[in-house]
């Protein structure tokens, strides 16, 4: 279903659910997936070992800590506080894990059970965390030499529960 409101669609797979909370929640997650998949997309060959100084994480060690993220919000929304900080994995591997924990919270979060912290406390830790590293990764494609183009995100097809790497093609600036 499509929503028009002024010149921005909303985009929904199904309809809204009863809990707004919920909802803002799910959308913040596709936006994570829509904003992380174009960062993974086309990363040139030795990105994911790219260091921009000594101090700064890599890559892969960004898209590791990420993952560990999406797991601790899926281990607080079942009411338990649990951090476990992988190893991590090759380039290819490291994306797809980080998906498979989005979308693990995401199955969460839309099977109405119940959650075991504030909807609050969940966008201010591992969601807001985890978009401020997916900026990381934008900032290090560009010092890179490979920058991902401009979009004009407010345009852009953000759709809840697509949490995958397959996300609809980006919209150009402006656009």
């Amino acid at each position: 279903m499509i929503q028009r409101s002024g010149d921005y669609a909303a985009t929904e797979r199904s309809p809204a659910p009863d809990d707004p909370a919920r909802a803002m929640l799910r959308h913040a997650l596709a936006t994570v997936a829509y904003r992380a998949a174009k960062c993974f997309r086309g990363a040139p060959t030795g990105f994911d070992e790219f260091r921009l100084s000594g101090a700064v994480r890599t890559p892969v060690e960004i898209v590791a800590h990420m993952g560990d993220l999406f797991d601790w919000a899926l281990w607080m929304v079942k009411g338990q506080n649990v951090w476990r900080a992988a190893t991590p994995l090759p380039w290819e591997q490291e994306t797809q894990r980080f998906f498979r924990a989005l979308q693990s919270l995401d199955a969460y979060l839309a099977s109405g059970a119940p959650l075991g912290c504030t909807p609050a406390r969940l966008m201010q830790a591992p969601i807001a965390d985890a978009l401020s590293h997916v900026g990381q990764l934008a900032l290090l494609r560009r010092a890179a030499g490979a920058p991902i183009h401009a979009e004009n995100y407010a345009t852009a097809e953000i759709i809840i529960g697509v949490i995958g790497p397959d996300q609809p093609p980006p919209r150009r600036a402006g656009g």
